[in-house]
């Protein structure tokens, strides 16, 4: 039996470029999340600066955490991790709180304990794997992809709401220049070519925008060629229990995130992730959560826009991702080489991300074919899932009076929709019915091991 693609490599050129390919997808979603903290706590813009690169570093580690793996650390899968979104709201409350001198050891002490307190939890929580059959997993793909539309189309009009240019038709221009260069790249070109279709779109995107003005290279200009995230360069970190709570939550809304990703990367790439691989994977998430304050980053969680790169572009190998990890932390060691990448305009990224994102909504709905939703009330558990997960989409202050902790949970549409589907398909599929038989859905799960 031969080597499974997940555990194939490739030729260097192929496995740099195809790895560049995958930071070139997450760059602006791993910088994101400093750029708002920074100046929400009150940093200076060099300090901001430096807190992006310390993102980018530890980000890298806890990609090579994920693909590599030691021991029982990592899911070995294609599976990239970054800053995670869920947490930048509760860090800015926990940061004004705190006043601009302690604002980041409060919330790097508090980060800490949430990622000790996820790796305890990573061997139980993991055992949730056999309440996510297909018609389970196969809704939350769909929402992942549906819910990372949103962030391809506000890059596409610029990515800065209060700029005055926000949807301007230049920006509009580039996103669908971008979009149909992938597109027909993907159509013409062969072989490997075709596989950095994405990459090559983004190449020739920025080319386009450098007449517009869009690019600037003063980024570049103003970075060192060198800088190491020096250890604790904010303060140490200070363990505050309101703050530890908070954070606790975020954890746990990550690793319900990280959870669904991994089943849906399991799908993809088909080595489906059973028992084994998700308390690996949550590890290398709760470890990488536990170990980037160290170095001044924020808590760790899946990138679902990378899991579309690789079901565009069936390159499942995690040698090529670990070699994006690698290219991280890289980055994180240079802010003029980090600085390279952010030449390419939010737009372009924009256009592009309509195909990565869409690629994982297409998957989900691939997986829900396969889901028996003739049998029961299996469309009506989809149905109720889907609808619940879209409302932040919808109506992203549905639950502008609920308390800020529980918005946390509530403003993620991918771990409410993904709640709402392991609760109905176990009141209506399992509970109460001892002697009816079970969906055929389920099997594979118990196939491969399963509690």
């Amino acid at each position: 039996m031969g080597v499974h693609p997940v555990d194939q490599t490739l030729p260097p050129l192929k496995m740099f470029t195809s790895g560049l390919q995958h930071v070139a997808a997450m760059y602006a979603g791993v910088v994101a999340p400093p750029m708002i903290i920074g100046p929400a706590v009150g940093l200076s813009t060099g300090e901001t600066t430096f807190l992006m690169g310390a993102s980018l570093f530890t980000a890298g580690i806890a990609t090579l955490l994920q693909t590599l793996g030691f021991r029982r650390i990592g899911a070995r899968l294609p599976f990239v991790n970054g800053v995670s979104f869920a947490g930048v709201t509760p860090m800015i409350a926990i940061g004004t709180g705190a006043g601009p001198e302690d604002a980041l050891p409060v919330v790097f002490g508090a980060t800490m304990v949430a990622g000790l307190l996820g790796f305890v939890l990573a061997p139980y929580f993991c055992r949730l794997v056999r309440f996510f059959p297909p018609l389970v997993t196969g809704t939350v793909i769909t929402l992942i992809g549906i819910s990372l539309l949103p962030v391809a189309f506000d890059w596409a009009q610029g990515g800065d709401r209060h700029a005055a240019d926000y949807g301007a038709a230049k920006h509009l221009g580039l996103a669908a220049i971008t979009l149909l260069l992938v597109l027909v790249l993907r159509r013409v070109l062969r072989g490997f070519l075709q596989q950095i279709a994405i990459l090559l779109g983004l190449v020739g995107g920025t080319l386009v925008a450098v007449p517009f003005g869009v690019t600037s290279a003063d980024a570049i200009r103003q970075a060192d060629p060198l800088g190491f995230p020096s250890p604790f360069h904010f303060g140490a970190p200070q363990f505050q229990v309101a703050a530890i709570v908070s954070m606790c939550v975020v954890m746990l809304v990550c690793m319900t995130e990280s959870t669904a990703d991994m089943l849906a990367l399991g799908q993809i790439v088909e080595r489906p992730a059973d028992e084994r691989t998700l308390e690996g994977g949550l590890r290398a998430d709760a470890l990488g959560t536990a170990v980037s304050p160290l170095f001044n980053g924020f808590a760790c969680s899946a990138f679902a826009q990378n899991i579309g790169l690789v079901a565009m572009t069936g390159v499942r190998s995690r040698y090529v991702v670990a070699t994006g990890g690698g290219i991280l932390v890289l980055l994180g060691l240079s802010p003029v080489a980090a600085s390279v990448i952010s030449l390419v305009p939010l737009p372009v990224l924009g256009g592009a991300g309509v195909v990565l994102f869409g690629s994982v909504a297409a998957s989900g709905v691939r997986t829900l074919a396969s889901a028996d939703l003739e049998h029961g009330e299996n469309a009506l558990i989809v149905a109720a899932a889907l609808g619940i997960g879209l409302i932040p989409i919808a109506a992203p202050e549905f639950y502008h009076a609920f308390p800020a902790d529980l918005r946390v949970v509530l403003d993620s549409g991918i771990s409410t929709g993904c709640l709402v589907a392991v609760a109905l398909n176990l009141a209506f599929n399992h509970l109460g019915r001892r002697h009816r038989e079970q969906p055929e859905t389920a099997e594979p799960l118990r196939e491969r091991g399963a509690c």
